[in-house]
């Protein structure tokens, strides 16, 4: 923001009239109280020990101020001293209201850059429980965010499509269940939803196999097959596929999730399956893969991390080996300064940490050109998740009953479209709200609270502006010189806010920072609109007050778009 280039220009300006010139970096932060200022600035207190002119750090703040003042602009009413020694900015309500127009629209920070953003990645053939929300929501809304800030994005979804366990369905299939393949597919085919069926299958391979030790051994001799292109393994592995969408094109329908890459499907790990070699090539020429016991391995330099097994010791390649091959291809078609973001599990860390570091060794990227944004994980009171199992909670049966909810809240008989959007906002919105890395325990009436800080809330103060603005003449948002009451003051704030969170939720990749502060505008909002009488005012205010409205309307929708969650018309 202008502003804040303004502020921080005075402060330096001030520092080197009092010969205090260095190359401290100037952060200013909104006071958590308003009535502490607009911005606030700890700069004395950082430069106090580098200096012997001044007593204490409050001292040398007043001295700042002091300096400042000599060339007070117009849009600062007044500064002050607070505390040990922090530098209080208070800006004029014309600065505001000159503004209001200018308060939806994002800087433009990224133009000209590209973001790949992976993101949801479920498993062929396992169900889409309510552990595959959070990435597939988080990384929708850093999606959007980056979007926001003019990064092109590219929204990939690295299917779980190989790997050991289509060995374990290929046989199962072949012999568990109705007993052969034929039965077998024809039962799932008929089913409303065939992955349920396939992860019954699933379930009861690794039951048997408890006792059966063997099924295992048979199970990796048909993932051998298939690895080696076998015609019948390869129907079974493609029709398994098959299946999967039907149930995760319902699914990324009904939370309005789409992904751009491979005609929107995502590249799933089998695509990379010949492109990893050249990696191996690669890695070998540079001599950073080491043989140990017959695996091929990296080990880092002063063992930062553990070494990272790339080929196993039987010739096998692993997901990292895959997951390198997809980075390679990405740099390659999109170009080598490309960001690109991981939104998977936080108790991936580790691994993705060894990934980076290895992709920098190979000098494919710089710091920072690599993020993984990691999430905790939705939890039993008692225990993990686990499909093998079969202790999980079906995402769809979450939806259901969310959308159940939904329709019991409303008042009047919504339109099925409108308590879509409401029931997947309350999902979506319990999630977003938090910091991603958090755990969260599974419970029904958690995830899906319509009450107080939640999803419908926000919906609401939408529906309550728009309502206003459907009773309205045309007005102007240019407005100027009007004394300004407390409740106009507090939200005109709070929208100025907008473009500056939604930069730092992006450049943070943390949805949670925009759920804050569109929380707190829908409070503002509606003090403003119990305090303050909108059409019924003398027309100065009632202009004021209706593009106070306006604007309130426009960010909340454009806030929560980015959130990938839908306002509604009616509540």
């Amino acid at each position: 923001m202008q502003i804040v280039k303004q502020v921080t220009s005075l402060i330096k300006s001030a520092l080197t009239n009092l010969n205090l010139v260095n190359d401290l970096k100037i952060n200013l932060e909104h006071p958590a109280d308003s009535k502490f200022g607009d911005y606030s600035c700890n700069v004395a207190m950082l430069l106090f020990k580098q200096q012997d002119k001044f007593k204490n750090p409050r001292d040398l703040a007043q001295a700042i101020v002091d300096e400042i003042i000599n060339h007070q602009p117009s849009n600062i009413s007044h500064l002050e001293v607070a505390g040990p020694g922090f530098i209080n900015f208070y800006l004029s309500d014309q600065y505001f209201l000159e503004n209001l127009s200018q308060n939806t629209e994002v800087k433009k920070i990224n133009s000209g850059k590209t973001a790949v953003v992976e993101y949801s990645s479920p498993n062929i053939a396992k169900p889409f429980t309510i552990g595959h929300l959070r990435s597939t929501i988080i990384g929708d809304a850093v999606a959007n965010l980056l979007e926001a800030t003019s990064y092109e994005v590219k929204r990939d979804n690295h299917l779980g499509d190989w790997g050991t366990q289509f060995g374990k369905m290929i046989y199962a299939l072949l012999h568990l269940g109705a007993g052969n393949l034929e039965k077998n597919l024809a039962k799932i085919k008929n089913s409303s939803q065939p992955v349920k069926e396939l992860v019954n299958l699933y379930v009861d391979f690794h039951k048997q196999a408890e006792v059966k030790p063997a099924m295992d051994d048979e199970a990796r001799a048909w993932f051998l097959k298939l690895e080696q292109g076998d015609a019948e393994a390869k129907q079974i592995w493609q029709t398994c596929i098959d299946l999967s969408w039907i149930e995760f094109d319902r699914i990324y329908s009904r939370l309005q999730v789409k992904f751009s890459e491979n005609h929107g499907r995502g590249y799933g790990e089998s695509y990379f399956e010949d492109k990893m070699q050249v990696v191996l090539d690669e890695l070998k020429e540079k001599k950073l893969l080491v043989e140990s016991e017959g695996a091929q391995l990296v080990f880092f330099p002063q063992e930062k991390y553990p070494p990272l097994m790339l080929v196993k010791k039987d010739g096998a390649t692993l997901y990292a080996t895959r997951d390198l091959a997809t980075d390679n291809f990405r740099l390659k078609k999109y170009g080598s300064e490309i960001l690109i973001v991981n939104e998977v599990g936080a108790e991936q860390s580790l691994y993705f940490k060894q990934i980076f570091e290895v992709e920098k060794m190979l000098a494919w990227v710089k710091d920072g050109q690599r993020v993984h944004v990691g999430h905790g994980l939705y939890r039993f009171k008692d225990k993990k998740m686990s499909t093998r199992k079969g202790e999980v909670i079906w995402l769809e049966d979450v939806l259901n009953e969310a959308v159940s909810r939904a329709g019991a809240l409303a008042k009047n008989k919504l339109a099925a479209a409108s308590t879509r959007k409401i029931a997947i906002g309350a999902l979506k919105w319990n999630d977003l709200k938090r910091s991603a890395h958090l755990d969260v325990v599974f419970d029904f009436d958690e995830i899906l609270s319509m009450d107080g800080n939640s999803g419908p809330y926000l919906q609401y103060a939408y529906v309550r502006a728009k309502s206003v603005l459907d009773l309205a003449p045309s007005f102007n948002l240019e407005i100027k010189n009007i004394e300004l009451e407390n409740a106009e003051r507090e939200l005109l704030k709070q929208l100025s806010k907008f473009a500056e969170v939604v930069t730092k939720s992006a450049t943070d990749y943390a949805p949670h920072h925009l759920c804050i502060y569109l929380f707190d505008l829908a409070q503002r909002f509606n003090s403003f609109y119990h305090a303050c009488p909108i059409l019924q005012a003398e027309p100065e205010k009632k202009n004021l007050r209706l593009a106070l409205t306006q604007t309130t309307a426009q960010i909340l929708q454009q806030g929560l778009n980015l959130l990938g969650i839908e306002t509604v018309d009616k509540m």
